[in-house]
Formats: structure tokens, C-alpha cells, sequence
């Protein structure tokens, strides 16, 4: 009789310990999803153009191998890089010409992602997508495969460079870059007149 009221006693004590961890654990899940947004978005200290509007880019996302950064290069930055390395390199005008034709209209994106191991550094997790304030999505694109270089601790670097998309009237962009083997979704917003 003792032996199965001290049985009872503990399974019970098991059974609210794992439902008492489970409650902490749906808490904390929640207040991370809470946490992981700007009320107003951030602009980026490093690129003018970019406002950040979820928190993955601190200390703690580093460390936590979940850092995504964004950067935008409009087209007038792209033309005057390229006029500027005409001049001190003294191209041939076909090399120009080259450059000059291959440069895209509406800017370029600069994805730089921060993850443990090299094989979670691969680009190609991730999906990048830009909607304007209607809603409509006007820039779809999954960068091309690789994977990181070892950058710091623990950490691994990749960074590609994508075409954006030039719309017929300057607008802000909302993009938004949703990594499938973490599964979250980085959000930021574009404003190519800076």
C-alpha cells in the first residue's frame, strides 16, 4: 500500500513538473516573439536607406548564430563607384561600357547572414521577398547557393549581392527575408531616397 501511494505521489509530482515547465516554456516562447519587433522601425547605423524593423542584427542574435543584415546600393551610388574606378583605373571604354550596361536600375541589395556552422550560412535558405504599401508583391528572389566563411568564434559569414527591383514611382519597400532552416522571417524596410 505504501509502495503505490508513494508511486501515485510521484508520478503526479513528475506529471506537474513537465506541465509547470511546459507553461514557462509557451512564456518564454512568447515573450521572444514579443521582443523580436521594433514599435517604430530602426534605421540602420551602417546603411541610410534601410530601417530595421525586427531586432536580429544585436549582440544577441550574433551569439546566438541568427544575425541577417541588410544593405541597399542605389543606382546613383552604383554609377558614381563605377565612374570613380573608370578614372583611377583607366578603363578602356569597353570595360566600361560593360560595367556601366551591367548595372542594375533599381540598386543592389547586400544580404550578409551570420550563422553557426558553415552549412547554415547557405544563401540559399533564404528567400527575399519586397512588397510595397499596397501590399503587392513586386520582388520575389532566392540567392543563388554556398556556403559561409568562418568570420568570428563560432560564427560563419555569407553575404550576396541581388538586383533590386526599381519601381516606377520611388516608394518605401517593405522586404522581408525568411530563412527556412530557422524559420523566422527578418523584416526591413527600403526607402531608396533615403
Amino acid at each position: 500500500m505504501k509502495k503505490l501511494l508513494l508511486l501515485c505521489c510521484l508520478v503526479s509530482s513528475f506529471a506537474a513538473t513537465a506541465q509547470k515547465s511546459q507553461k514557462s516554456k509557451d512564456k518564454e516562447k512568447e515573450k521572444e516573439e514579443r521582443k523580436q519587433r521594433y514599435m517604430i522601425p530602426q534605421k540602420d547605423k551602417d546603411c541610410a536607406y534601410i530601417s530595421n524593423v525586427t531586432k536580429n542584427t544585436g549582440e544577441d542574435s550574433e551569439a546566438a548564430g541568427t544575425a541577417t543584415r541588410l544593405a541597399y546600393r542605389p543606382y546613383e551610388e552604383l554609377l558614381t563607384e563605377i565612374n570613380a574606378l573608370r578614372k583611377m583605373n583607366n578603363w578602356a571604354d569597353t570595360t566600361y561600357q560593360r560595367r556601366f550596361n551591367s548595372l542594375p536600375a533599381g540598386g543592389n541589395l547586400v544580404v550578409t547572414m551570420y550563422r553557426r556552422g558553415a552549412q547554415n550560412a547557405d544563401p540559399s535558405l533564404l528567400t527575399i521577398t519586397a512588397k510595397n504599401k499596397a501590399g503587392e508583391e513586386v520582388f520575389s528572389q532566392t540567392p543563388a547557393a554556398g556556403n559561409g566563411r568562418f568570420w568570428n568564434r563560432d560564427l560563419y559569414k555569407s553575404e550576396r549581392t541581388i538586383p533590386f527591383v526599381k519601381t516606377e514611382t520611388p516608394q518605401p519597400l517593405t522586404v522581408i527575408i525568411t530563412d527556412s532552416k530557422l524559420q523566422q522571417n527578418f523584416e526591413y524596410v527600403v526607402d531608396p531616397q533615403g
